[in-house]
């Protein structure tokens, strides 16, 4: 897989690579699973499946897409994602439709609807794949903001293997950062940064480095910095105005 610096652009890539491929799969597996009741059968249900399911998710999101989301076209899509999980709920298709709901429901400040529909997520995601992930640390970032950063913690305890253990790192000490515990946060930033280094996973290294650097600013070496400033300043200004080829070649440099 290409390599990606935020979650967002995973999930997006995760998304992009079901929309290319998933339909295919879950044929696949559906065949797979009636081996022995009927292939034909089966074969002929996991394509219908498949297919309604990708298309109801194509359409949700290109919806969801649209250039001016309005009120109503966010209505219209929000139907189409709850269809999506009605009548697909074993479909990975339906688990990205509950991402997008409960990404929806935050815009909305509507933290409860969130938790309710990444919840729902974890629970039909199969346990450590990149739905449930995923799922899990948005979750943690909901609870945080809804005054549960313990049990935010907690989750972010319980995840984070392969391409996202970095993220969880950032997210754990933004929810440290969050009640005060900044010692803690400091090394969970610290930590991230590591990881991506390794192959913990992408993430936004600026935005984190600028997080580590607020925590522990360098006076001393900013001391040193604005020093050797002056002290080159001072320099300029006693050098002997007589000998003016000498300043010029001090100041530009010689050669």
């Amino acid at each position: 897989m290409e390599s990606y610096r935020t979650e967002d652009e995973q999930v997006e890539a995760l998304r992009r690579w079901w929309s290319e491929n998933g339909r295919s799969t879950i044929v696949a597996i559906v065949v797979a699973l009636g081996l022995g009741f009927g292939y034909q059968g089966w074969k002929r249900h996991a394509e219908g499946q498949a297919e309604g399911a990708s298309d109801l998710y194509q359409r949700m999101l290109q919806a969801f897409n649209a250039p001016a989301l309005s009120p109503e076209q966010q209505q219209i899509a929000v139907q189409l994602a709850d269809q999506l999980k009605a009548d697909y709920d074993s479909s990975t298709y339906a688990q990205f439709a509950a991402l997008q709901l409960a990404r929806i429901a935050v815009g909305n400040n509507d933290l409860a609807a969130a938790q309710a529909e990444l919840r729902w997520a974890l629970g039909r995601a199969d346990k450590g794949s990149d739905v449930a992930r995923i799922a899990q640390l948005r979750l943690a970032r909901v609870l945080a903001a809804s005054g549960e950063p313990e049990q935010a913690l907690t989750i972010l305890e319980q995840g984070g293997e392969g391409p996202y253990k970095a993220s969880y790192a950032v997210a754990r000490g933004d929810v440290l950062l969050s009640v005060g515990r900044n010692e803690e946060a400091s090394e969970a930033y610290a930590a991230a940064l590591a990881l991506a280094a390794g192959d913990g996973g992408p993430i936004d290294l600026i935005a984190v480095e600028q997080k580590l650097q607020a925590l522990n600013p360098r006076p001393a070496q900013a001391t040193v910095l604005a020093s050797t400033a002056n002290e080159a300043q001072e320099t300029v200004e006693v050098e002997p105005a007589a000998d003016s080829q000498s300043t010029d070649d001090t100041v530009l440099g010689e050669g």
